[in-house]
Parts: structure tokens; C-alpha cells; sequence
């Protein structure tokens, strides 16, 4: 097939950058937090119970007065009924799951808490709206001792909401830089809270079953106020029944209504899709380039899990690119992160739902299993966030080679690399690659944006220091000092191990390498120490109006950067100083 370049029309009413990138998949991440936080406060008033009675009445006061505040009400069950829709719409919708077992778990607790909370939540607040009942833990402790199936449920329903939450968290933070650290510590607080809730509530429910039987403490707790009269509570129950039909006849039409879209596609046709590697599968129309793949089981790079959180699943179009459907606002905003929109043949494998035959190459070659299994240290995955990069060149090395042995010119340049990375790791980088004599340094790894690329800007005063002492020790061995260029540039990057089995080596991927390597090697013909870009100065609240300005073309950009010339980079270490920028 041959493939027709068709760029898609461009938008009068396109949508601000910001709200591009807001889809289901974010609406719902900001729903199930805040059903989260208002798990971990019920929880923690459960955890009262532990304490005496009296602490959790107070608790509940407390609980209540925060979520029954109008516009936290607001907020709360706006996101209950939104986070349950997109639940049920996810049943009908999602075709393939990334990680078979936990996703589909995960998907079946979450659908099941409105089935077991239902009665819960008719009777304390129905209660309330309707009839005036005011029920609390006593009432409800109570109404466990008179029916067991109740307590269970309760019960149940702690442990599955807990988890449900905790696995829709682990896939959000999983990526996140600082989750490897923080894991031992959200896994015990994710085994200690739910523990000590269930523990709180089993103690008030001892205390209720210790004194229900004393008539003045039957006619303080059990009035017709706080549990009704048998009306109403017949009343409550029919409410209940009536939900709990209503919700297991919604989830039945959606199974059904799978399985009529399922004949309608095959009624409709299959569809090829081709591989760049010859493998051809047939599918049927409305799935995704991804589920196409894990349902075939071609290895496909999707390192989000098919979410558009990140890029690695984007495949090249090699066909004719007219019936391809026009890329959804959220797949636009992370093409326009790469800089891709302006190419319709690139697009992202779990977002095309293609309707008719397409070919295609996959731009990211995915991992096979075995090969992280034999690797010495897991692999870690690819993570996306801002780094200030750095790119030290020695100058005159192929000169200094010529002239020694080859022994006593690795030596020499041991020496400066050993210089360098002191500089770097004294004011918090981390030296990453080392390429002959140059080094790449990245900054950011484990701070903000400002104090990564304060601390760049402080490494390079300190390489300075520290190439004039290594001159000073070797004067008498080399001809003339040693002199070294520095290319600084800071932006959004990948960051992960790359590499095969035992052969993966962490690093940074993305422009921002690329353009700090080219600054380096520009400083030869600008005949300066270094040069860095305006987006590093103004990151770091830096005031760069003493150095020479120049706008660059930058071999592999598009548009000229901003850049400063620095003669000589001790220039930079008294303002850099005064913000701090020393490694934390």
C-alpha cells in the first residue's frame, strides 16, 4: 500500500492546551480521589472505635461536619455518581486489559461496592432526608447484632473499596519519581489504616453487644427517632431492594449489550491490520491498534498500560491515511508533547480505533519478557519529567593522545571525569553517561525544576574550580592546561534503563539531551567555557543579563534557541550561591 500524506483540517474552536489533555481518564482519576479521601476519613473515624465509644461519636461529629458542608457534599457525590458511571461505561467499553488479572479485579470491586454499600447508605442517609432518623454507629452496630449478613457486608465492603483504591492509586503513582522510595511506606500504611478500621468497628460493635440488652441504654439509642418505626423502616428496605434490583439490571443490560455489539461488528466485517514485521491479524471494527494487539498477543511497548499517559505505544501509518478516524482531543495534546501533530501518520496505538485496513510500524520496539527476566537488576520504566542537562566536554584530548602513551592518557582523563562528577554530585546532579572523554549530567531527579537547574548552573562554577586544581597537580605533565565546554539545557525527558538483559544502563532520552549536546560543541565556535539556554536562567530565577545573548540554530530544531555565551563559568557562582543551589 502506498501511503497519502493528509494532514487533518485544522480547528476553529480548538480547545486550550490545558483542557486538551483533560479526558475520562483524568476525570475519573480526579473523581476516585476524592472518594479516596473520604474513605481514608471514615476510615480513620473507624479507627476511633479502638478508643472508646465516645471517640467514635466525637469522630463522626467531626466526619460529618466536612462532608456534609454544602459544597464538599457537592464535590463528594458529584464524584460518587461520575466515578460509578465511568465504571459502568469502562464494563461496556473496555475490550482487552493491559494487565489481565489486576485490571479486571480491579474493575469488579469497584463495581461491586454499590451493590454492598446500598442498604448502608439508604438507611443513614435516606433515613435522615426523609424521616428525620437520626442513626449513628450505635444504631448501626445494633442492626449488625440483629443481622449478621449485615455486619459481613460492612465488612466486605472495608476490604474492597480499600483495595479497589489502592490499586487504582498504585497504577497513578507507579510512575511517579519518587514511588520507589515512598512504596515500603504506602504499603504499610495501606495494611495498618484498613486494619485498625476494622479493629475500631469491631470494638464498638462489642461495646453495642455488651449493653444492648440494658433497657435505659435500648431507650437512649433505639428510639423511633434514631432507627424509625416499622414503616419507615420498611419503607428504607423496599428503597433498598428496589436500588439493588435496579443496579444488577443495569449491569446485565451492559453485559448484553457487549454482546450485541459483538455481534453487530462481526456482522459489520473484520479488519487487517498489518505489521511492519509481515504479522497480519484480523479484528473486528471499534477496537484499538493496543487491544488488537493484546488480544492477538503481539508484543506492543505501552508503558501507561493504553491510558494516552505517555507516548511509548505510537505507531507510523504506512498506509493510505484517508480513513483513518481524526485523533481525539486527548491523543492531540500528547502528540503535540512530542512535537508529532503536525504528522498525521503518527498516532497512538490506544487511542486509533481504526474502521478500515491499515499497516503500520511500531516507532517503539517493546521489551520481550524473557529479557527483563534475566536481567540482573529489573528494568525501571520509562518516567517523564523535567531535567536540566548537562553535556562536559574535555578539549584537546585527540592532541594529548597523540603525544603519550595510551596508559597515561587514560589517566589524564580519569583525572577530569573524576573532577567533573565531583562537581556534580557536591552540588546534587548525578553523572550518567560517560562518552570518551565527555560526560552527560542530569539534574532534577529527585527535585524541583528551579533547584535542578540552580544546581547545573552551580556544578558548572565548581567544574571550574576543580579543572584549575587538577591543572595545578599536573602542571608539570601537560603541555598546556587542561580546558573543557559545557552545553546546559533543561526541558521535559524520559528517563529509564535502556539497554538488553544485563547490558540496561539508566538514562535520559528527549530534546533537552540533544540540545545541551549541541551547545557544547558550539562552544568551540563561540570560543566560550559554556553556554546555556534562557530557559535554565529563568527556571533558576537567575539573572543572566551580563552575558553575551544569541539566538542559535540548533541542528535537529525547527526554530532558534536563546542562548547565553559564558567566558568563564565562575561567573556564575555568586548569584547562583545566593539561591541556595548547593546539592541537597
Amino acid at each position: 500500500m502506498t501511503r497519502t500524506a493528509v494532514p487533518f483540517p485544522a480547528s476553529h474552536d480548538a480547545a486550550p492546551s490545558w483542557l486538551a489533555g483533560v479526558g475520562l481518564r483524568q476525570i475519573r482519576l480526579t473523581c476516585a480521589l476524592v472518594l479516596f479521601t473520604y474513605l481514608l476519613s471514615h476510615f480513620v473515624n473507624h479507627a476511633l472505635g479502638n478508643i472508646s465509644m465516645d471517640a467514635l461519636q466525637a469522630g463522626v461529629v467531626i466526619h460529618a461536619a466536612i462532608w456534609q458542608f454544602f459544597p464538599v457534599a457537592v464535590i463528594f457525590y458529584t464524584s460518587a455518581l461520575v466515578h460509578t458511571s465511568l465504571g459502568i461505561w469502562a464494563l461496556y467499553e473496555r475490550r482487552q486489559f493491559q494487565r489481565r488479572a489486576v485490571e479486571p479485579l480491579q474493575l469488579v470491586l469497584g463495581l461491586s461496592i454499590p451493590a454492598l454499600i446500598v442498604a448502608h447508605v439508604v438507611a443513614v442517609r435516606l433515613g435522615e432526608n426523609l424521616y428525620d432518623i437520626d442513626r449513628s454507629y450505635p444504631q448501626v452496630f445494633a442492626a449488625w447484632i440483629g443481622s449478621p449478613l449485615r455486619l459481613w457486608a460492612m465488612y466486605t465492603v472495608v476490604l474492597v473499596a480499600w483495595i479497589h483504591g489502592c490499586i487504582g492509586l498504585y497504577f497513578w503513582l507507579r510512575l511517579k519519581t519518587w514511588f520507589r522510595r515512598s512504596a515500603p511506606w504506602l504499603l504499610a500504611a495501606a495494611v495498618i489504616l484498613p486494619t485498625l478500621a476494622l479493629l475500631g468497628l469491631f470494638q464498638g460493635q462489642r461495646f453495642v453487644a455488651a449493653n444492648i440488652a440494658a433497657p435505659e441504654w435500648q431507650a437512649a439509642n433505639l428510639g423511633t427517632g434514631q432507627v424509625g418505626t416499622r414503616a419507615q423502616q420498611d419503607s428504607l428496605a423496599a428503597i433498598t431492594d428496589n436500588l439493588l434490583i435496579g443496579y444488577v439490571v443495569l449491569l446485565l443490560l451492559v453485559l448484553a449489550a457487549r454482546g450485541v455489539r459483538l455481534i453487530l461488528e462481526r456482522r459489520v466485517g473484520m479488519i487487517s491490520l498489518a505489521y511492519g514485521n509481515g504479522r497480519t491479524v484480523r479484528v473486528p471494527v471499534g477496537l484499538s491498534v493496543l487491544e488488537a494487539s493484546l488480544r492477538h498477543r503481539v508484543p506492543h511497548a505501552s508503558v501507561c498500560g493504553g491510558r494516552a499517559r505517555c507516548s511509548t505505544c505510537r505507531i507510523r501509518i504506512t498506509s493510505d491515511l484517508t480513513a483513518l478516524p481524526r485523533p481525539s482531543p486527548r491523543e492531540s495534546f500528547v502528540l503535540s508533547r512530542l512535537g508529532s501533530e503536525g504528522d498525521p501518520a503518527i498516532r497512538l496505538a490506544c487511542q486509533l480505533h481504526p474502521v478500515a485496513d491499515i499497516a503500520f510500524v511500531q516507532l517503539l520496539t517493546p521489551h520481550a519478557t524473557s529479557a527483563n527476566v534475566h536481567a540482573t537488576h529489573p528494568a525501571r520504566i520509562g518516567q517523564e519529567r523535567y531535567l536540566a542537562c548537562m553535556f562536559i566536554d574535555m578539549r584537546g584530548s585527540t592532541m594529548l593522545a597523540e603525544k603519550r602513551l595510551p596508559y597515561d592518557t587514560v589517566f589524564i582523563v580519569n583525572r577530569f571525569l573524576a573532577a567533573v562528577s565531583q562537581a556534580v554530585v557536591a552540588c546534587g546532579g548525578k553523572p550518567n553517561q560517560f562518552i570518551g572523554d565527555g560526560e552527560l549530567a542530569l539534574f532534577g531527579l529527585n527535585c524541583d525544576p528551579q533547584t535542578a537547574c540552580r544546581q547545573a548552573l552551580r556544578a558548572a562554577a565548581l567544574i571550574a574550580d576543580n579543572v584549575d586544581e587538577l591543572n595545578q597537580a599536573l602542571r608539570h605533565d601537560l603541555p598546556e592546561p587542561l580546558r573543557f565546554g559545557i552545553g546546559i539545557h533543561g526541558g521535559e525527558v524520559i528517563v529509564g534503563d535502556i539497554g538488553y538483559r544485563d547490558n540496561m544502563v539508566f538514562t535520559a532520552l528527549g530534546d533537552p539531551v540533544n540540545v545541551a549536546a549541541r551547545l557544547q560543541d558550539m562552544t568551540k565556535s563561540l570560543s566560550c567555557a559554556a553556554i546555556v539556554s534562557d530557559d535554565v536562567f529563568a527556571s533558576a530565577q537567575f539573572d543572566a543579563n551580563g552575558f553575551a545573548a544569541h539566538d542559535l540554530a540548533v541542528r535537529g530544531r525547527s526554530a532558534p534557541i536563546k542562548v547565553r555565551a559564558i567566558t568563564d563559568t565562575r561567573q556564575l557562582t555568586h548569584d547562583a550561591a545566593q539561591h541556595g543551589t548547593a546539592g541537597t
